[in-house]
């Protein structure tokens, strides 16, 4: 049996694959061209954020599971999948850790301003710290928009290092761990000094930070999104950020232009390229759990993070 490995995984969920007999099979490019050319006589495929499109679905020939390597499963084409009666499962939490501690490392980065002062310092310019202004965040009040286990994690550092008052929306949770519920996300925003989305990519989330929400956020609030660049309209961002309702962003998800358009342009703004899950420890979790996955849906099995239906599979 045969998985191919569209993006590069940690070594130690390549050895599980090969000890079970599985051959991992590398893309030499993770794009869907490439994948589309070697996906032929594989039985399983491991993919991250370059999803899996439709094209290259179809143009397998016994395939029976795609695992997403990570939580986010927008960028697999699920039902392409389903009709080939093909599994789609995800691994969910396994890189929860590390995503909440660099939403905790965005959030201070952006509340003192750290790359534009590192900027200034490296240029040789003078008058950073006295031309802008900087905020603590101990003791304030956080806005956690989707309260999965990078959620809830990133709330728990919160609290425990800074003593924030933290706030959830997240209408399909029911344990909020002891933090406070607000009752619609105008209600968070309006309160909030940082709000941090983990919150799914969904039709119903599609821009949830956009320009209504920001005509109510708290002036000058930070805002983190280290989950989905679909879940805040940039164009509306960065309105809000000349306006000064929102004095700072740190993105770990963005638009492709983005670091090279507006919203580089203000200054304002930490890009960083998609580093959520990206530590050593969280990268051997999440590739050992996607082969584990690869190995329960070859046994015959069904993997507990199955994302379709079974019903919707094709006999």
């Amino acid at each position: 049996m045969r998985c191919l490995i569209v993006q590069p995984v940690h070594a130690d969920g390549l050895e599980l694959l090969r000890q079970a007999g599985v051959e991992p099979v590398l893309c030499p490019k993770p794009d869907m061209e490439t994948a589309t050319r070697m996906i032929a006589g594989c039985d399983a495929v491991i993919t991250r954020d370059a999803g899996l499109s439709a094209a290259a679905i179809e143009a397998s020939d016994r395939l029976r599971v795609i695992v997403v390597h990570g939580t986010g499963h927008d960028a697999i084409d699920k039902d392409t999948a389903s009709r080939k009666g093909i599994l789609v499962c995800n691994t969910p939490g396994a890189n929860a850790r590390s995503v909440s501690e660099l939403a905790f490392a965005l959030a201070l980065a952006a509340a003192r301003r750290v790359p534009a002062a590192d900027r200034n310092v490296r240029a040789g310019l003078h008058g950073f710290r006295e031309r802008e202004t900087f905020c603590e965040l101990s003791g304030r009040t956080a806005l956690i928009v989707g309260f999965g286990a990078t959620g809830a994690g990133f709330g728990h550092m919160l609290k425990a290092a800074l003593d924030m008052r933290v706030l959830v929306y997240s209408p399909r949770v029911s344990d909020l761990q002891g933090f406070e519920r607000v009752a619609s996300l105008d209600a968070g925003l309006s309160q909030a000094d940082l709000v941090s989305l983990h919150t799914p990519l969904r039709p119903e989330t599609q821009h949830l930070i956009g320009k209504e929400a920001l005509s109510v956020v708290k002036h000058g609030a930070i805002l983190v999104n280290t989950a989905r660049a679909g879940l805040v309209d940039e164009t509306a961002l960065v309105a809000a950020i000349k306006a000064g309702r929102i004095s700072a962003a740190g993105l770990d998800v963005y638009t492709h232009d983005a670091p090279l358009g507006a919203l580089a342009a203000t200054d304002r703004v930490i890009f960083t390229p998609h580093l959520g899950g990206t530590t050593e420890a969280a990268l051997r979790r999440v590739a050992v759990a996607s082969a584990r996955n690869v190995l329960t849906a070859l046994s015959g099995e069904r993997p507990a993070t199955a994302l379709n239906n079974p019903a919707e599979l094709a006999v």
